[in-house]
């Protein structure tokens, strides 16, 4: 009798490049990946912000390195991409906000939450998938979507919106890029408590009404996406492409 063997969820001599991986869930992605063996790139805008990451995971033996990158300006990424060696894992972590009820929404919020959320998504996604394309080699494209991306919420028209087309996009391209052997997901979370939910979180009534939602009774934290993150990655979700995994303490069970 033939024992099966799980396959690895290391990473080791894998290259992946995380965009908004100074914080928050881009953060917690950049170290996981780090941990399970990879050599991870992280992008963000800000150079302070990049210098403390890299310092920090590199005094903690990680294999890293970062880069200054405005992920709105998509010549800048496709010269980026282009002078790079090919990333097997991308995270497309960056992402932006912006609420309000529907009287309130105006072309500019429109336009800067899609430009990052799905925009972004789209085009980092084109450059990266192309170099490997192009390298005859698969890959692992995780893209954070939300639980939005599923449900709506409150004062949440356009980030849902956003999110919503996110997993169409998945969907699409998981189709389109199986054939190259380079799977495409979403991981979907509930709030997380980071900087970008601190705001909404910390009117009373509205952490209340999160909190009533979240079955399992607590709000995420940035630990609970890691390992997510490196499983999608490696070769133990390697018959997994166009799906989302919903990391939302089962808001969306109802």
């Amino acid at each position: 009798m033939h024992l099966p063997k799980t396959p690895s969820f290391r990473l080791d001599g894998k290259r992946a490049l995380v965009t908004g991986g100074t914080r928050g869930i881009g953060l917690g992605a950049s170290v996981a990946l780090a941990e399970a063996g990879a050599h991870v790139t992280v992008a963000a805008r800000t150079a302070a912000d990049i210098s403390q990451v890299v310092n920090q995971m590199a005094a903690a033996g990680h294999s890293v390195e970062g880069v200054v990158l405005d992920i709105t300006d998509f010549d800048a990424v496709r010269t980026f991409v282009a002078d790079s060696a090919p990333f097997d894992v991308l995270v497309n972590s960056a992402g932006t906000a912006r609420h309000s009820d529907l009287a309130g929404v105006t072309p500019a919020d429109y336009q800067a939450v899609m430009q990052v959320n799905l925009g972004a998504t789209l085009f980092v996604t084109q450059a990266v998938a192309g170099k490997l394309q192009a390298a005859g080699q698969g890959g692992s494209i995780i893209n954070v979507s939300s639980q939005m991306g599923h449900v709506g919420g409150p004062n949440r028209a356009v980030y849902a919106a956003s999110k919503h087309a996110v997993e169409g996009l998945t969907k699409a391209l998981a189709i389109e890029l199986g054939a190259s052997n380079i799977r495409i997901n979403t991981v979907c979370p509930t709030f997380i408590e980071t900087e970008l939910t601190a705001k909404s979180l910390s009117d009373p009534d509205f952490r209340s009404w999160v909190l009533s939602k979240i079955k399992l009774g607590r709000l995420g934290r940035v630990e609970d996406i890691m390992g997510p993150i490196v499983f999608l990655a490696s070769d133990a979700a390697s018959l997994i492409t166009g799906t989302a995994l919903l990391v939302d303490g089962g808001w969306t069970a109802e």
